[in-house]
């Protein structure tokens, strides 16, 4: 299994409701511990194919952004709110910014 596959995923940020509130998946490795460790209610039908599809990403039976989009329909189906992020590379300029923000 590869844990830490992340080039096709799409990161994403979800606020959960406790002490760790606010969590980023950056990998399926992120996404697994998520799961197991943080999400409210284990009993939907949502969740559950979020799990297998975790499963089946990590053993490479389905692309990692497959897996995203039944990570982010049980997340709807547990009420958490989920907000796409995008990665910047290193260097790149944003064009809302001055160039003197952008240090």
């Amino acid at each position: 299994m590869c844990w830490n596959t992340s080039s096709a995923f799409t990161p994403v940020g979800f606020a959960l409701r406790g002490p760790a509130s606010r969590k980023i998946v950056w990998t399926l490795g992120d996404a697994a511990r998520l799961l197991i460790n943080d999400w409210p209610c284990d009993d939907g039908e949502e969740y559950v194919a979020a799990v297998k599809a975790c499963v089946d990403a990590l053993s490479g039976k389905i692309a990692p952004e497959q897996f995203r989009e039944a990570l982010l329909r049980a997340a709807d189906e547990a009420g958490i709110a989920a907000l796409s992020l995008v990665r910047q590379g290193v260097g790149e300029r944003r064009p809302d910014l001055p160039s003197s923000a952008q240090r």
